[in-house]
């Protein structure tokens, strides 16, 4: 018989991202890196709780798979042990902290979103866009949660399509560099050139060189929407994460700078949370389109088969699918220049 429990459980849903947001603004997890465990009475002292919200906090915790059961306490699972421990080179905060402090609030008004059809989370009367910001904390927070989720969907990418067929990357809106750097440590003869705002290409560089790579990715300082044209000389362009924050004509205008800009052979990969073609999920990718209306003017989610319809119309072949796991995307659309 049919009941109300899976509806529950989208009421739940938000109680489970709170209780990850807690844990990761009181460092709890960090705090238990290595294989600590740590006990309801150590717990409600070492963070000043009392008794009864740290012995919920910690089995919350437990319940969610972000802590394990160890004797008479508890201490990180593996999930939390790689990605929720800060410092840890695939940690997952930023995301989850800017998710917390600029998401979510807006969320609360979803459906003034829907009735205005205008974003929430910054104003278009005075901004250019949502990434036009004087905000330190802001660009920092923003900046640091792509990097956090484009670093696994990267490798995630990198074992789906094969980038060694190519020598040259542009990575068009490429943000901190989280895909040229995961690229290029999977593919030593792969080298590669970020595409973004100055004051992005700052942040790159930074992460570049801590990876050690600016000897083979570099930056160009630009506004890809803005520019007549791309820059050329590469023979792979990377779109990740990028079209969903646009209508279909700005992205149909997108699509044809790469045609021009890519040499005969050239590959363009579009890699996004797909829809499939009925548009009825998966809810990664449908939820996500939601969130476009939140927080941008035209963003929307698109599907496979209108990514294949635009790259035809702008005279790309070859087009075809890959699908893969990861937090930033599901899948890549590959098509090739003539």
């Amino acid at each position: 018989m049919i009941n109300p429990t899976p509806l529950m459980n989208l009421v739940a849903g938000v109680w489970g991202f709170k209780t990850l947001a807690a844990g990761v603004e009181l460092g709890l997890f960090t705090r238990l890196a290595s294989g600590r465990t740590i006990t309801v009475g150590e717990a409600s002292a070492e963070f000043g709780l009392a008794e009864r919200p740290a012995d919920m906090l910690l089995a919350a915790s437990a319940s969610l798979g972000l802590l394990e059961r160890s004797g008479a306490g508890y201490r990180n699972s593996e999930l939390a042990e790689q990605f929720l421990v800060e410092g840890r080179p695939y940690y997952f905060g930023g995301q989850i902290r800017y998710s917390d402090l600029r998401t979510y609030l807006p969320w609360h008004r979803i459906s003034e979103a829907l009735r205005t059809d205008r974003p929430l989370t910054w104003d278009p009367q005075s901004q250019q866009s949502m990434f036009d910001t004087s905000d330190p904390e802001m660009i920092s927070q923003f900046w640091d949660a792509m990097y956090s989720t484009s670093s696994f969907t990267a490798r995630a990418l990198a074992g789906a399509y094969d980038f060694g067929a190519h020598r040259s990357l542009l990575d068009v809106g490429g943000g901190a560099g989280a895909f040229p750097i995961e690229l290029c440590r999977a593919l030593p003869e792969l080298r590669a050139t970020v595409l973004d705002l100055p004051h992005v290409c700052v942040r790159a560089e930074e992460r570049i060189a801590a990876a050690d790579l600016s000897d083979r990715i570099g930056t160009v300082a630009g506004d890809f929407l803005a520019a007549p044209a791309l820059p050329q000389g590469y023979d792979v362009i990377l779109l990740s994460m990028i079209l969903h924050d646009w209508d279909e004509p700005t992205n149909r205008a997108l699509l044809a700078k790469c045609h021009a800009a890519l040499p005969p052979g050239g590959a363009v990969v579009i890699c996004e949370l797909l829809l499939n073609d009925e548009r009825t999920g998966p809810p990664s990718a449908a939820l996500m389109g939601l969130n476009m209306v939140v927080e941008t003017e035209g963003g929307r989610n698109y599907s496979r088969a209108e990514y294949a319809t635009w790259l035809t119309d702008t005279g790309f072949v070859d087009i075809r699918t890959v699908l893969f796991d990861a937090p930033g995307a599901n899948g890549a659309v590959v098509a090739r220049r003539a």
